[in-house]
Formats: C-alpha cells, structure tokens, sequence
C-alpha cells in the first residue's frame, strides 16, 4: 500500500491545476449544459433514467425496475483505508443516496465497488450479480441466496434489462507493476466490519447493458482484455478512467474496439470524501487530459460528463 500511496503523492504539486482543469471540463460537457445550450446531449429512451452514484457507481431505471453498478456510498476516509482497521459500510448514507435496487451488478470485488453491496441486498431483498469473490463476501454476510455468480457473456434478462457480463482485467495501479489488493475475497464470515484491504480484486467485468433499444457499456477499472470485446457501437460508454496511466494505450484501444457514439468518464472522483460534501476531483486521475486522449484517437466520439449524483432523463 506504500508504493499505492507514493504514486499519488508524487503528483501533488501539480494538484491545484490539475483539479481547475478538471472542473472546468467537467462543467463544459455536462449532460444537462450540452443539452440545453446546444442540444446535443444523448438521447436516451422515454422514461430511461441515469444517475452518476460517484466513483464507478450508477443507477439506471426504466420501467419501474432499477439496476445499481458498482454502488459505494460508505466513502471510507483515506486515513482508515491506508490504517487498516475494520470498517463498516455506513447504512445511513447508504440509505441517503443509494436509492432502492430491483438488482446490483458488480463489476469487481475492491472495497469502493462492492462494500455497499451486501447492506443493500438485505435492505431491498434484491440478487446482487458478480464473481465468485462477490459470492463469497454476500455469503460471509448470510446472503447465499442473493448471491448470483455470473458467466462469462450469457445474458441475463433482468426486467426489460439485458445485461452481459465481460471478462476484463484491473488496472495495475501500484506503480504499473501490480494490482491493488489482487486475488479473491476469502472470509467465511463477518459482522459487517473488514478492512479495505481485505476487500480483494476477484475477477473484473465490463457491463454490457441494453434497454429499449439503448446500449450502455459499463467499465470500472481502466484495464481490458482486448479480444474480449464483443460489443460495437454501443450509443454510451461509462469508461472508468482511474489508473488508466498503467494501462498501455487505454483510450485507444477501447474505444476503437466499442465504437462508442458517446464517452462519459467516471471514477474521477475523490472518493475518500463523503457524498454530502461537495465533490472533489482526484488528483491522480486528470479528468482534463482524458478528453485529449480521447481526442487522439477519433473526434467523431462525443464526450458529455455528469456532476456528482446528477441524475438525467428523456
């Protein structure tokens, strides 16, 4: 965690830029401004719902059924994650801004993609769909049977939702040399308080979701398994974009693959502050410099961003 944690140090004097730049983008493409001022945000199905949770989380709704990916409220301070102490998800955010699930999808195991996970299942009675690891942390907390671990690019018809999940692989965001916290969760038990660390990596997917004749594309860590990608012209690509220096043409190599008419960046967040602060830009990241990436590879890709817990509709 060390190494972690001096890859973001090294880049704090340039912080203050990076976090003016990022705001700026952030607040030019903003779906609700590209919509109102040029009208050409993307057009989502009538009664289609998307909400940015933060992080890699997001809420999609149609129809009355909701689907929440990679759902993390709990926002554990960075001092607890480096300090390695047991934490608990915090059930009174998660009941503040994590609105009730028919279904969670989980794309991988680590603490800000699934914590949350397991406190919503037993709140809403709903299946939580991911890895093996997923499974094994559902059923450390008695919810075996809630409990879904996925296949490999079967389809899952979850409401009017078709939902595929791809294999993929984690940024190796320690230094370029390793994933953080790599392996399989693997406590048999627990009374809802583990440390960080022991929420490990599992097996990473991307999220293919259709709806209403809309395709959404789901990334939470900026790493691929190229011959992987099945899925062409998907209309929006949720592309998370933390650790994506690690990753070897990133930018390129995805978005030539999915051919995606739209790109909304996530996971550039702070998310060791709380959902009820206003939100902060990780410094590591560079929210800014994406859009230049992106840019590189083809102009005819259309970027559009959300704020923090914004939610857009038809």
């Amino acid at each position: 965690m060390s190494s972690l944690l001096w890859s973001w140090l090294r880049t704090l004097p340039r912080a203050g830029a990076s976090a003016r730049h990022d705001r700026q983008v952030a607040d030019e493409l903003n779906w609700r401004r590209r919509d109102n001022n040029k009208g050409d945000a993307p057009t989502l199905p009538e009664g289609l719902e998307l909400q940015w949770l933060g992080t890699a989380g997001f809420r999609l709704s149609y129809a009355g059924v909701t689907l929440l990916i990679d759902p993390y409220a709990t926002r554990v301070p960075l001092a607890k994650v480096l300090g390695r102490a047991p934490v608990s998800p915090d059930a009174a955010m998660i009941d503040r801004h994590l609105p009730r699930a028919d279904y969670v999808l989980i794309g991988h195991s680590h603490f800000d993609h699934a914590m949350d996970a397991p406190v919503i299942a037993r709140r809403d009675g709903c299946p939580v769909y991911g890895s093996r690891s997923m499974a094994t942390l559902m059923r450390a907390h008695g919810l075996a049977a809630q409990a879904v671990e996925v296949e490999f690019f079967k389809v899952y018809e979850l409401g009017p939702f078709r939902v595929t999940f791809v294999p993929s692989v984690h940024s190796k965001l320690v230094l370029g040399l390793r994933i953080p916290y790599a392996g399989d969760i693997t406590c048999e038990h627990t009374d809802g308080s583990m440390a960080c660390s022991a929420y490990k990596c599992g097996q990473v997917y991307g999220i293919h979701v259709e709806v209403a004749g809309f395709s959404i594309y789901h990334q939470g860590s900026a790493d691929l398994i190229d011959e992987a990608i099945r899925h062409r012209g998907v209309d929006l690509f949720l592309v998370g974009i933390s650790g994506r220096a690690f990753t070897h043409e990133y930018a390129g190599r995805i978005l030539r693959l999915l051919q995606p008419r739209w790109v909304l960046p996530h996971h550039h967040d702070n998310f060791f502050h709380g959902l009820d602060q206003p939100m902060r830009f990780s410094f590591n990241v560079n929210l800014y410099e994406f859009t230049s990436e992106v840019a590189a590879v083809s102009r005819e890709f259309e970027l559009v961003t959300l704020d923090l817990l914004q939610t857009t509709a038809s």
